[in-house]
Parts: structure tokens; sequence; C-alpha cells
């Protein structure tokens, strides 16, 4: 969606003016571009990374490349082109992809011979390599890393971050003598994961395996860590690390001699972390002022705003700013200083509000003569006056308290969204009140593509009455403009399709609550109410199960329950 040009108001450009709790969409549309996080480009579903996002990613990658150099990866670069032959060379794994592929056909004015795929993940451009260097024991386990771009040409529509036509990630994939060792890294690599969500991005996730359906295209199994978005109610797949079994091996040949001297197929594993982690971030933590940025991700951690007065000589307070700024960043602390002296101290607050400054410290001439300082904090919106001695000893520890109390609110409201429930009359209303829902399940694949099913079109009749009404409202006022009606018949049409649209709404909310679903504001994530559509799916088996009752059943098709599942609504 593309930022309005209109009006040329700068502080009502600079704040935020879509409610996330009832336009969710536009809300966060509005965040990432008005806080700098990206632009938009002419090639439909790819994005412009600004520095403020950039950085983000940067913390991210100096944080997880630190943690697996510590379990002996090395990094590396292999071409971003793929000949068709080699990404046919896996049949399941390449018609999990197939619909996302992209393709080099001409160079220049001539059709190239053979297409040439431009890489939607790179099994198929490493493991012929892999083939040729691995002939020993001795040369395992070999353990490489690549931090790189990846089309994947979205059919759907494209979201900054979380589905976008290009993105960046890191892909890892190693190779093992025995499955054993390969089922080690694959959790050693989840908790990185989780981690980084947890630690860096102050994010809970929930770690798990993916279903037998949702596992990647060719591997023996998939873990993952997955987040929930409260404020759309859908779950998104924050991470992967899958085990690729030797299926792999056998089609590209990975053999090595053991210390029998036998020849053996190698194990391998895959795993990745993308840019969609800054999306899901963003939604997380902002608010109706912009972003909420953890202190160990935000770019900068302070910003320090001199409250310079008008035609008076300010330069005290800045070279008290300037001081206090090197103090704080010989700490080691992330710092700005404001010195801009065009823009009055409320622009500023809000400016950097909308950045997601996690403190703002802000002083006058009457603090110098304290030897105080105002500090801000961003999560909270509180306020509290501290000395300046000692300032950065107070700041570095507020800021790991930011930090923490990000992360504990984040996952409180995560655990209030995840609902455990045993029956099928039950499993709708809690997916349409915007949680993630825990139920015992049989494993069964078929199970699971009859609740894809059976979920799949609830509430399209509702849907669509609400979409009607909102297309009729505005073709009527484009016609009532054109043919130059009165103002006040044009606002009477209005009104008569407002009132058509709450009327749908209001019945599919009372369908809902019939149903035995929350509808109040809260259980609602406080949003006006408007029904979540597609399919639910299984997100994960929890790695953390509760005890399953002796007689346990299948909350769907009744079958004996072998575990607990995790289901939701997705990106």
């Amino acid at each position: 969606m593309a930022e309005s040009k209109k009006g040329s108001d700068k502080s009502k450009q600079l704040g935020i003016e879509a409610d996330k709790a009832s336009n969710f969409s536009e809300w966060y549309q509005q965040v990432i571009t008005r806080s700098e996080m990206i632009d938009y480009y002419d090639v439909s579903g790819c994005y412009i990374l600004r520095p403020w996002s950039y950085s983000v990613w940067e913390a991210i990658k100096d944080y997880f490349d630190a943690e697996i150099k510590k379990l002996g990866v090395q990094n590396a670069y292999f071409p971003m082109f793929v000949s068709e032959r080699a990404l046919n060379a896996e049949k399941d794994h390449i018609e999990g992809f197939s619909p996302e592929v992209a393709w080099v056909t001409r160079s220049g004015q001539s059709e190239l011979k053979e297409p040439i795929a431009i890489r939607p993940t790179s099994e198929t451009i490493m493991y012929p390599a892999y083939a040729k260097w691995i002939r020993s024991h001795r040369d395992l386990p070999l353990k490489l890393n690549q931090w790189v771009n990846v089309v994947r040409w979205e059919f759907k529509h494209p979201t900054p971050f979380l589905r976008t036509r290009e993105f960046l990630w890191q892909e890892g994939h190693t190779v093992f003598s025995t499955l054993e060792a390969a089922g080690e890294e694959v959790l050693q690599i989840l908790e990185l994961y989780k981690n980084v969500y947890e630690e860096v991005l102050a994010v809970p996730v929930v770690k798990g395996r993916k279903s037998e359906n949702e596992k990647f295209p060719g591997g023996l199994y998939t873990t993952t860590v997955e987040a929930l978005v409260p404020g759309s109610g859908r779950a998104i797949q924050a991470a992967t690390s899958h085990c690729l079994g030797q299926n792999f091996a056998k089609m590209f040949n990975i053999e090595f001699e053991n210390e029998s001297g036998q020849r053996q197929r190698a194990w391998q594993n895959s795993w990745g972390l993308t840019t969609r982690s800054i999306g899901v971030m963003v939604m997380v933590h902002g608010d109706e002022k912009g972003l909420v940025l953890p202190p160990r991700a935000a770019p900068l951690q302070v910003v320090i705003v001199p409250l310079y007065f008008k035609d008076k000589d300010n330069e005290t307070l800045a070279s008290k700013g300037r001081e206090i700024k090197q103090r704080l960043a010989a700490a080691g602390v992330r710092v700005h200083l404001d010195e801009d002296d065009t823009h009055n101290p409320g622009w500023k607050f809000a400016h950097w509000e909308l950045k997601g400054v996690p403190l703002r410290l802000a002083f006058g001439p009457r603090d110098l003569e304290n030897g105080t300082i105002e500090v801000a904090r961003r999560d909270l919106g509180t306020k509290q006056t501290t000395s300046l001695d000692g300032l950065e000893g107070f700041v570095k520890a507020l800021l790991e308290e930011v930090q923490l109390s990000m992360y504990t609110r984040a996952k409180k409201i995560r655990d209030e969204r995840l609902v455990r429930v045993t029956e099928w009359n039950d499993f709708m209303p809690s997916l349409d009140a915007r949680n993630i829902v825990t139920t015992p399940w049989c494993e069964d694949r078929a199970c699971e593509e009859l609740v894809k099913d059976k979920t799949k079109n609830a509430n399209k009749e509702a849907l669509k009455k609400i979409s009607d009404a909102t297309a009729a409202q505005g073709e009527i006022v484009r016609q009532l403009k054109a043919d130059k009606a009165a103002a006040a018949d044009i606002k009477a049409a209005v009104d008569k399709l407002k009132a058509l649209k709450l009327e749908a709404e209001q019945a599919l909310k009372k369908e809902a609550a019939e149903k035995g679903g929350a509808d109040d504001k809260d259980q609602q994530g406080g949003a006006d109410f408007e029904p979540l559509t597609g399919a639910a799916k299984t997100l994960c088996i929890p790695l953390e199960q509760a005890p399953l009752e002796e007689n346990a059943a299948c909350f769907h098709c009744g079958k004996k329950a072998t575990c607990w599942v995790l289901w939701g609504r997705t990106y």
C-alpha cells in the first residue's frame, strides 16, 4: 500500500493515524513506513530495507552468527542461480517450491538454452559441491552457513517483512555421519532461534515439531518456533530447523567411507531464519505511537534531547548533551544526541517515539542546576528523574529492565491467547476469538486435512456481506460525487451502508457468541469484531507436552490421541 502524498501537515504525517486494534493492516503499513523502516519499490512484493530496519537485522545476525560459530559452523557463499536439472533432482523438494520459483529465460534478446532458476532455497545448489568435498568420515561433520537473499515469487498478497518476493535470510546446511549427531544439532539450532526471538526481540515463541503434512518438502522431520501476533489473531512460523535424513544424500550421492572402510550415506540438516523476524517484532510490540523496540535489537538505545529555548544561548545545554553522549557511548550504549534546532521538543519527542527508541533523556537549564535529567521509557510511556551522577549504570540497568518487561508483557498476552480445548464444538469459537488452540490429536494426515477443509470456508457468508457493503459504500459515494450530489445526500447514503455493514458484523458476532465464543473486547484482542479468514493449520506439536489422559481422544475424529498439537490461522 503506497503512502499517500496528499496533505502537507508534517505533524500528522509524523504520527500514526490508523488504530492498531481496529485497523491492524493499515496501522502496520503506517508504522513501518513512517518510522523509516522500509520504502516501497516499483517491483511488486519487493521492498527497500532502510537503515533503521537493516540495523535490526544486523543485531539478529550478530547474535546468531556468534552463537553458530561456537558450534563450529563456518560462513560461505554459493551462487544464487540453479540449473533446472539440479532443481528437479529431488522431486518432493521442488514440488513444495515450484509455484514460487522465479526463472531467468533470456540474456539480452537471446533465449537461454536452459532456464536458470533464482534460488528459492539452496539445497540443490550446495549439495553437488558437498558430494565432491566429502569422501571420508574425517571430512565430517561439515557445517556451513550463508547469509544471502532468496527469491520466492509469492502469489498471495505480499506484506512487508512477512511475505515478500525477495527476502534476506541465513541458511545453514550441515552434514553428519550419524542420525544422532544430526538430531542433536537440530535442537541446538532450534534453541538458538528461540533465543533470537525471546532474548533479542523479546517475542515469546513455542518450540515444536511440524506435522508430516507441514514438514519441509523432502525432509525427515522439521522443528519450528511459532509466534502469535495478538493484534491480528494470526500465528506465524518464526524459524525452522530441519533434519533432512538421507534423502538428499541419496539424490546427490553424498557418501563417505566410514571407520570400517565401508561406503555410507551421510545425514543432513538445514535451518533458516529470515527478515520476517523484524515484522513479527514490529507487530507484537508496536503501539498507536509507532515502533516499540527492545533495547537489544534497537539501532539506538537512547536519544538525548536538550530542551533548547528560542533566542537563548543554548551552548551550555549542547555541551552537556555532548558530554552525556560521550559518557554513555563509552559505557557501550548506542546513543544519539538530537542537536536539531529547527524543531521544538514536542516534535522531537514524537519523532523518536515513532521510531521506537527505548529511552529518551531530556534536560533543560533547571535540570542542569539540580544535577538531574528526565528519563522516559518508550515501552510504558513513564517518566522519572534521576541524578546525572552514575547515569551510565542507571541507564544500562534500565535498558535491561525494559528488555525483560517487554518480553514478560508479550508472554502474558500470548499465554492468555493460548487456549486448550478437547472438543470440536469448542474449536471454531476459540479460533474465531483470535486464539491459538492446543488440542489432543491422533496425528493422522487425513484428519488434519479435514480440519483444514472445515475451517477454510468458515465465516465466508458473513464476510461477503461485510465486503459487499464496504464495496457498495465506496461505489455509491463515487457515483454521488460524480453527479455532484449534495453533501447531505452523500452522508445519508454512507450512513445507510454503514448500518448494513454493522448489521452484518453484529450477526457474525452473535453467531460466534451462540457457539460459545468470546465476544468482549478484551478477548477479541481489543479490536472491533472482524472475523478471520483462512484454514486452521497445525502450527506444531509442542516439544513440551502435558500428559494426555489414558483414554484421550482426538478432538476432531475421536480416534486415540497421541499428542497435543497447536493450531492457528496463519500469515
